[in-house]
């Protein structure tokens, strides 16, 4: 099992704290955001992590050595987008096509997520690409929304109108099967339009939800939150707080919710 971790960008947002140091690097707690996610996915058999580095890749390699000294039952490395500055992460993901070869999980560094959110997805019933949705009452202009039909997505963009919303994806997918060979040719597909370098990755998943059955997989009732600003952060450390203090670190089983 293989995890591609997307995280090329600087997170301006949250400037001056990530100012030297990409965000998947700030400490939540007692560990990095990133760690966060290793625990997760180790514990849940992910034996391969990719790290899809821009800003700052010497600050990750040495992020990634060390998770490697921690977890040696994992490989780590990075596939670096030397563009990160001036593309969004479409063309991120497309700079890492060649490691979407097999099943892969695909998910935004600056998700930070309890462990029952990957198991719920990695339990779902077989397809060749499924997306962990949530719900809620509102919708913000940030949220990536998501319109179903029952369980399959039929479109996903922050800017859906609201009668079309059904959900909001929490920046984590799942391929197998033919997923991952679909995903790998839209991406050269779109990445042969002018406007490529200013496109989200999940703009092709979009594309490929009308010629493909893309599963919805509702992860409700679990923590989980996007950190974007300083606010974000505050909330992820009350919720990592609120996480089995006393547990040994490497041990993610989380309260839900």
């Amino acid at each position: 099992m293989k995890a591609l971790v997307i995280g090329a960008g600087q997170g301006r947002r949250l400037l001056p704290l990530t100012e030297v140091e990409p965000k998947a690097l700030l400490p939540v707690g007692r560990q990095s955001l990133l760690e966060w996610q290793v625990d997760a996915l180790v514990n849940c058999g992910v034996d391969e992590i990719v790290f899809l580095a821009g800003f700052n890749l010497p600050a990750v390699e040495r992020s990634l050595s060390k998770c490697a000294e921690r977890w040696p039952q994992a490989a780590f490395r990075p596939v670096y987008n030397p563009f990160y500055a001036v593309a969004d992460n479409l063309a991120t993901c497309w700079m890492a096509r060649q490691e979407m070869e097999g099943d892969f999980l695909l998910l935004n560094s600056d998700t930070l997520f309890s462990q029952p959110v990957l198991e719920t997805l990695l339990a779902s019933p077989a397809a060749a690409v499924s997306l962990a949705v949530d719900h809620k009452d509102r919708y913000d202009d940030d949220d990536m929304k998501v319109e179903l039909d029952g369980k399959r997505l039929l479109d996903i963009g922050k800017t859906l109108p609201p009668e079309r919303v059904h959900g909001e994806s929490i920046g984590m997918l799942y391929f197998r099967g033919e997923g991952p060979a679909r995903f790998v040719a839209a991406l050269e597909t779109a990445m042969q339009d002018a406007q490529a370098l200013r496109q989200w990755y999940l703009s092709v998943v979009a594309s490929l939800a009308s010629k493909l059955e893309i599963q919805a997989v509702t992860i409700s009732g679990h923590d989980w939150c996007e950190i974007d600003y300083p606010v974000d952060l505050k909330a992820a450390r009350q919720m990592v707080a609120s996480w089995q203090p006393d547990a040994d670190p490497v041990l993610m089983s989380a309260k839900s919710s």
